[in-house]
């Protein structure tokens, strides 16, 4: 009779996480694929709300969004996309927000490769420079952008090898197919330092700010886990984990 209540009590202890705990559906920019792992696990967590993460091209979920993708929520690589959305209807209006701040960095995975101060750019004998696709990819797009500050986007430009995301420009550095290029800082960075390799911090003056913006869709309005994750990404757990690989923050 005892384990019977045992049992009843413990049921009904767990009826009401039960009854608020949702999934959300989100589009993740590849650059923000680690810190996002890390804090859909803590929001899990915290709230017993599930996060369901797909990563990919920032360009690549908007054209999935217009063709219906029941994505809840956008973290975007850019602001421009969400504020896009958000204009057409697709996203819901005031729900907007810059998640992170993100930093564009030339790596490869070769210590002492490229230097501090990007020199080799200009001066190195490399076959490959790798990048993610401009047209889709904000952190291409930056790359691009600081090519051309420097005067070498005509000269380097044979040499370009273009992933479809961050993600994928980043392993061809990493596999040695690339012997360099344009990641984001978070992908290689490990407790505030460089995990591996070598590299050059851009600086921030050589192209146009990195902000990535969140967005509410209208899939994901009326969805309490939703507006539950955004909230969270707003809070001090989200953001130690957000500047632990090398965002910053506004």
């Amino acid at each position: 009779m005892h384990s019977v209540r045992r049992f009843c009590a413990a049921l009904l202890l767990c009826l009401p996480l039960t009854a608020i705990a949702d999934d959300v559906q989100v589009a993740v920019a590849a650059n923000f694929t680690a810190p996002m792992q890390k804090i859909a696990a803590a929001f899990a967590r915290d709230t017993g709300h599930r996060a369901v993460l797909a990563f990919g091209a920032t360009g690549k979920f908007y054209a999935q969004i217009n063709n219906g993708a029941p994505f809840d929520i956008l973290l975007a690589a850019d602001d421009s996309t969400p504020a896009r959305l958000e204009d057409e209807g697709s996203g819901v209006s005031g729900s907007r927000f810059t998640y992170a701040i993100g930093s564009l960095v030339l790596w490869s995975a070769r210590e002492g490769y490229v230097d501090p101060q990007g020199r080799i750019l200009a001066d190195g004998d490399f076959r490959h420079l790798a990048l993610a696709n401009p047209k889709t990819a904000p952190y291409g797009a930056a790359a691009l952008e600081t090519l051309d500050r420097l005067g070498l986007r005509e000269r380097l430009q044979p040499r370009f090898v273009q992933g479809e995301n961050i993600a994928q420009a980043h392993q061809f550095v990493a596999s040695g197919n690339a012997e360099l290029g344009f990641v984001a800082l978070s992908q290689v960075t490990e407790d505030g330092r460089i995990a591996r390799g070598s590299a050059w911090v851009v600086p921030a003056d050589q192209h146009a700010a990195i902000r990535q913006d969140a967005l509410l869709l209208r899939h994901g309005e009326g969805n309490p886990a939703a507006q539950a994750l955004l909230d969270y990404l707003r809070g001090d757990t989200a953001a130690a984990l957000i500047r632990a690989y090398g965002y910053e923050l506004d």
